[in-house]
């Protein structure tokens, strides 16, 4: 079995965190580019939303987490060997991107609900196979789990407030 060098760890680390923290930063960039739009502002919003400057600093840190843990998985023989793991964090990975641009691009609540519930399942998918590695890796991904379940509820509540004045 190959044994990663420092060298090679660090760089398989900054680029899973740059791949990762860098695609969350850039999703969010791309959508908030055009700040005419007050749309989600306008929302009728559940009295247990959090306020805004919430999301920035805990989508960094689940990102650093979910970093953390690809990269522990990685160790444990490589990309060729983890290829299953790794392919459903990739995908996982893609869903969360997803989710911003059908949420706040096309607006459109339902279908970023039902895209938040894939992106669930394909979390917890991705938790057990980085589990099965590694079980810090799994675990690791727990707060991700969590904070997708509430940003769900959250979904689906703005939904079900503002479906009949939907613009989108």
């Amino acid at each position: 079995m190959h044994t990663p060098g420092v060298s090679e760890s660090c760089v398989v680390l900054l680029f899973i965190v740059g791949v990762t923290l860098g695609g969350g930063f850039a999703t969010s960039a791309l959508t908030m580019a055009d700040t005419g739009d007050d749309w989600y502002e306008g929302l009728k919003k559940p009295d247990w939303t959090p306020p805004d400057s919430v999301f920035g600093p805990m989508w960094a840190t689940l990102y650093l987490l979910m970093s953390f843990a690809a990269f522990l998985v990685w160790r444990r023989g490589g990309f060729m060997k983890q290829a299953l793991p790794l392919s459903f964090y990739t995908v996982q990975l893609v869903a969360n991107f997803s989710w911003v641009f059908i949420y706040l691009e096309a607006k459109d609540l339902l279908a970023a609900f039902i895209e938040l519930c894939c992106l669930w399942v394909l979390i917890i998918v991705t938790a057990v196979l980085f589990g099965r590695v590694r079980k810090s890796a799994g675990f690791l991904l727990v707060p991700y789990i969590l904070w997708v379940a509430f940003a769900g509820s959250l979904n689906l509540e703005l939904w079900l407030l503002n479906k009949d004045n939907e613009s989108g």
